[in-house]
């Protein structure tokens, strides 16, 4: 297998991406700046397996710095980039809007720009759900419309999705945009709802609920994700020669690019994500009813085909195994019930 260059190695997909794509053989090239945006502890966990495996080099490294980031693509030479780092969260970019211009956007032309320096073969990079803010036509489609984002969030992964294209315009550079829907399991951030939830209830708290529960949430297992993107990698884009001009599809191109959905396509109620939690928890959960936060969406549900007729993905993990297998190991991890 290839090398394997993979920014946000320390993070949630990113952790999971590099773990498997060692157990295949490969060997990879992992950075991170080990932020602290949320317990940098679980990071260095993340990390000190990682460091176990045999084909594998950290560097600690911010994106931000163009310098550094060069040496490391001039040192290593990736021929395949999975670039997940990035400064996630959508209630925290109200708050925090330079934090996502700094690392979602000059971080990303950065690698953008090492990979054209460098000839890297294929850039794989995270973009997100989120992207089809205002958009309700369900499943949501890559080729829908993504012109009305609802956070600074979504707009800096829809910059990144415009910004690929024009580097796989401009330089013929393979680019893959992963549209990940509300991915889950085992090593998961602790600012997502499930991690959240769980801890929460363990400790008697309330959890608060938005929108009365009315939303609905296309739950990816983590194991799924990286079973779509492990795939991916060796796969880069070729430029669509039937591409219409006249009737541009956003998601492919006459240049080497493509955006997917990666996500379930089986979106669930969130108050039966609670439910399924409180009965492997063996606890009932304290409900805190909260209004619709800003930046937030009601639903999401992915329309997966092309990249089940790109690649064969196909998820097979249930909320009713995944989250069980999240406790296992926050039990684990954290504490005993």
């Amino acid at each position: 297998m290839t090398q394997l260059l993979v920014t946000g190695c320390a993070g949630f997909i990113g952790f999971h991406a590099a773990a498997r794509w060692l157990k295949e053989g490969g060997s990879v090239i992992g950075i991170d700046n080990l932020g602290d945006y949320y317990d940098p502890s679980l990071k260095q966990s993340r990390l000190a397996l990682l460091e176990k495996m045999p084909g594998f080099t950290f560097v600690k490294a911010g994106l931000e710095n163009k310098e550094q980031l060069s040496r490391i693509f001039e040192t290593s030479r990736p021929e395949k980039v999975l670039h997940l780092a990035a400064q996630p969260g959508v209630r925290h970019s109200i708050d925090n809007p330079h934090a996502y211009i700094d690392a979602n956007i000059i971080g990303f032309l950065n690698v953008l720009e090492a990979c054209r320096k460098y000839g890297t073969g294929h850039l794989l990079y995270a973009s997100s759900s989120s992207v089809y803010g205002a958009n309700t036509a369900m499943p949501l489609s890559v080729s829908g419309n993504v012109d009305h984002p609802v956070s600074l969030y979504a707009a800096t992964k829809k910059a990144n999705e415009l910004m690929a294209h024009s580097y796989s315009h401009l330089f013929g550079i393979p680019t893959t945009g992963l549209r990940f829907f509300t991915v889950y399991g085992p090593w998961g951030r602790p600012d997502m709802a499930l991690f959240k939830f769980t801890k929460a209830i363990i400790a008697g708290e309330p959890i608060t609920v938005y929108n009365n529960g009315q939303m609905k949430r296309d739950f990816t297992y983590i194991d799924d994700i990286v079973d779509g993107i492990v795939r991916l990698i060796p796969h880069a884009p070729m430029p669509d020669p039937t591409w219409d001009r006249s009737n541009p599809d956003p998601s492919s191109s006459y240049a080497p690019y493509r955006i997917y959905n990666i996500g379930n396509n089986k979106p669930v109620k969130l108050l039966d994500f609670i439910a399924v939690l409180e009965q492997a928890l063996g606890r009932k959960a304290i409900i805190e009813w909260a209004p619709m936060q800003p930046g937030d969406v009601l639903d999401t549900c992915a329309d997966i085909d092309p990249l089940r007729q790109e690649i064969g993905f196909d998820p097979r993990t249930p909320i009713e195994e995944g989250i069980p297998r999240f406790v296992e190991w926050y039990l684990s991890e954290y504490q005993k019930v």
